[in-house]
């Protein structure tokens, strides 16, 4: 039985202390003849007991629908003596992606954190988060293109926790460049100097501004339009016309055949994240990959804009604000003993939190709206995104601490193994809401990505959920906040409340495990204090 076959949804968390699944009536009356539940269907129901499938305690019709209610104490039994099975993706793929970012080719010289627009900079921390969660399950990761060891951008990137591929400074790429350019030449989608002017004028005055020219002639016209037309390509700008070919193009070009051809196992699919401001021009590089040979399935995700109103800042200046703004936050709290290495790197983790929340926790295609006011500040008050998450995260590290020293000091016991516990002393609702739409859920989450790459569509432009993990994050920090605060959890260092005690440690060292999972794919590690 799935969730799906029955119309089976989660009831609204205010409800869940009286049912967890409910199939509405107006479900049933289409199955069944008078909405009624045939004494077979409700034996199937009771008795599912397959892979996947939550246990249920009971299962009765009311008014509303087909309610089931599950069981509680066997299903904390399961999840927290098995964690691990519930914060890793279900899936293991067996091939390649290829994200490419075009902002970080050079056109002609490479950006700096001074000229990257906020903007560009949400491109990368997508095309970053997006190769993290793809890893997760178990895809080949080949980002583009690689960069020159040492320069600005790769020092900066290291900042917000992007670790970028690079080379030895003074690589190149010759040989491919020449043998795309020797395709190009000889390309069936070749036109003659002057064959359509009007065409080749109305394209590149679209996208081709910023091209080289000079010493570098002019050599190759690639009718792209046509391209599009015989290969069938859907979504792709009605716009595209003659492209003029410089040797920039055929750059980017190899850099990207450098990348395909770098992997042991098959390409699933080449993903450009750009900002909107580059859609055409990334349109026209994927074109004109295909007419020089390329056969790739290619996908474009593309970003909205970032807003800042009011101002303008650069990606380096925006990154420059929030660690002020984190560290004049920091030292409101902690006084003086903001000082010294250890916190240098907690304000840098914290702002790179701060950064990947504002700029990852809305829909990729939707714009982003920024305050950047000097008065914006940042706090651990509220549920204000990475700051938030990171709070909350840390709380755990100190509520664990904390159990430790006892435990030296003689007043605990370990924490036995989860199979001798009696998961029946969870009894807060705040415990189930936690374990039901946090842990149990996640694994479905990461594998998302991978679903939505495999389904794909006809379209040129990919849309993948790449909010969610901080959304989600922002939500559990919400619902453990909440917990935590009315809940206390390490009690009287007394015998009859241990097992009260060790199972709502069990539960929050799988909130730790859930927190540590979900901002790895975010390159945040956690922090011991905030």
């Amino acid at each position: 039985m799935s969730q799906k076959s029955y119309g089976l949804r989660k009831v609204a968390q205010k409800n869940l202390r009286n049912r967890d699944f409910l199939s509405p009536t107006t479900v049933l009356t289409t199955l069944f003849r008078d909405g009624k539940v045939p004494p077979h269907v409700m034996d199937r129901v009771l008795s599912t007991h397959s892979g996947g499938v939550l246990p249920i305690a009971g299962a009765e019709v009311i008014e509303e629908g087909l309610r089931l209610r599950i069981d509680r104490v066997a299903t904390f039994q399961d999840v927290l003596c098995r964690t691990s099975k519930y914060v890793q993706p279900s899936c293991n793929k067996q091939v390649g992606v290829v994200l490419n970012c075009p902002t970080l080719h050079p056109r002609p010289n490479l950006l700096t954190p001074d000229t990257v627009t906020l903007g560009q900079l949400r491109t990368l921390l997508m095309a970053d988060h997006l190769g993290a969660l793809l890893q997760r399950q178990g895809f080949s990761i080949s980002y583009c293109p690689v960069l020159p060891e040492g320069c600005e951008i790769i020092v900066f990137l290291k900042l917000l926790g992007v670790d970028w591929p690079t080379v030895p400074v003074g690589s190149t790429n010759d040989q491919r460049e020449e043998e795309l350019w020797e395709a190009l030449l000889n390309s069936p989608y070749r036109e003659s100097e002057g064959e359509t002017e009007e065409e080749n004028s109305r394209s590149e005055g679209k996208g081709m501004a910023n091209e080289r020219s000079g010493e570098e002639n002019v050599a190759v016209k690639i009718n792209l339009k046509r391209v599009v037309e015989e290969k069938r390509l859907q979504g792709y700008d009605p716009n595209l016309g003659t492209y003029t070919v410089h040797r920039d193009s055929v750059f980017q070009l190899a850099q990207l055949q450098r990348a395909v051809l770098g992997f042991q196992v098959p390409v699933a699919a080449v993903f450009h994240v750009s900002c909107c401001q580059d859609e055409f021009r990334q349109q026209q590089m994927a074109v004109l990959w295909r007419a020089g040979g390329a056969t790739f399935t290619q996908k474009h995700l593309v970003c909205g804009p970032v807003k800042t109103p009011g101002t303008h800042l650069s990606a380096a200046q925006y990154l420059q604000l929030r660690r002020m703004q984190m560290k004049e936050a920091s030292e409101m709290k902690y006084g003086e003993q903001v000082e010294g290495q250890t916190w240098d790197d907690i304000i840098r983790v914290m702002t790179s939190a701060t950064v990947r929340f504002e700029l990852l926790s809305t829909a990729h295609s939707s714009p982003v709206t920024l305050d950047v006011q000097r008065e914006g500040g940042v706090s651990t008050k509220g549920p204000r995104g990475g700051v938030f998450v990171m709070y909350n995260c840390a709380r755990l590290h100190t509520l664990f601490n904390s159990y430790e020293r006892a435990v030296e000091q003689g007043l605990y016991p370990e924490i036995p193994d989860g199979s001798q516990l009696d998961f029946s002393a969870l009894k807060e609702e705040g415990e189930w809401l936690l374990l039901f739409n946090h842990l149990i859920p996640f694994s479905e989450l990461l594998d998302q990505s991978g679903r939505a790459l495999e389904q794909g569509g006809g379209g040129a432009r990919a849309t993948l959920r790449t909010e969610q993990v901080c959304r989600f994050l922002v939500s559990l920090s919400k619902d453990f906040s909440s917990y935590y605060n009315r809940v206390h959890v390490l009690g009287e260092p007394m015998p009859h409340l241990f097992n009260q005690m060790f199972c709502r440690l069990q539960l929050l060292r799988a909130l730790r495990e859930l927190y540590h999972c979900a901002l790895d794919t975010l390159h945040i590690p956690p922090i011991p204090q905030l």
